[in-house]
């Protein structure tokens, strides 16, 4: 288990998130800012599926999210 905070993942708050795997930690993060029902998650999360709408974009962010990820500490 690794945990960030909301911050480390682009977002604009510290609450922590934790996942096993990189995917995980993402879709944990998804839902946070899903659930957070601020204007500053918001644009966040709109940021976001913007940015998955461009293929190479969506897959450059979440390749350098995967290696951030593995250089992480276990909890």
């Amino acid at each position: 288990m690794k945990t960030m905070t909301c911050k480390q993942m682009g977002g604009p708050c510290n609450a922590p998130l934790h996942g096993e795997t990189a995917e995980e930690m993402l879709s944990n993060g998804a839902k946070h800012l899903q659930e957070s029902l601020d204007e500053e998650h918001e644009k966040v999360l709109t940021m976001m599926e913007d940015m998955q709408k461009d293929p190479e974009a969506g897959k450059k962010w979440n390749d350098d999210f995967a290696k951030t990820f593995a250089l992480l500490p276990e909890d």
